[in-house]
């Protein structure tokens, strides 16, 4: 009995340190990559800021061909809505809302995920002008995990999870863009 007294003190005691180390763990992260693009800026925001666009170059999409789509309001407007159910775990079930656009300079979306878990994450491009016909775009999640969850981000490394596949997006973006 006084065994099982010692091995249930030690792991109500790890418990314990996890919500304790929880506590002054980082809560956010945030992931950026950026890309050259050959074409003017106007052209390029007026193809990024619709969400039917992104199955042209986005990872995700290109993971599961047969990914049920819905499309709700007027694309490229705030407001405008892309749910997406597929059943390749790693895209998942979700929706991705435009909450803002400055037209010619940047989109903020909500990036809102269902399953197969919940989180929300703030999306957004950047578009600069390099020059007449050169463009530079940069992508980025900005998240956030609450506590005690947030724990996981000493475990999981988002600029090797999120960071590749932004920048093969990007690359697929330029492919598009510049044929």
């Amino acid at each position: 009995m006084f065994a099982l007294q010692i091995i249930l003190a030690v792991l109500l005691s790890l418990v314990a340190l996890v919500y304790i180390i929880a506590l002054f763990s980082r809560k956010e992260y945030v992931v950026e990559r950026t890309v050259i693009i050959k074409r003017p800026k106007d052209e390029v925001f007026d193809y990024v800021k619709l969400l039917k666009n992104q199955e042209f170059y986005t990872v995700w999409s290109k993971m599961d061909v047969n990914m049920q789509r819905e499309y709700l309001g007027t694309d490229g407007t705030v407001g405008a809505i892309m749910k997406w159910n597929s059943k390749v775990k790693k895209v998942g079930v979700g929706e991705q809302e435009i909450h803002a656009l400055n037209e010619g300079k940047s989109i903020d979306w909500e990036l809102r995920f269902l399953k197969p878990f919940r989180s929300t994450s703030r999306v957004y491009m950047l578009i600069e002008s390099v020059s007449e016909n050169e463009t530079k775009v940069c992508w980025g999640f900005d998240g956030r995990m609450g506590y005690p969850q947030n724990v996981m981000l000493l475990m999981m490394n988002m600029e090797q999870l999120l960071g590749k596949d932004l920048q093969t997006g990007l690359d697929n973006l330029k492919k598009v863009l510049e044929s």
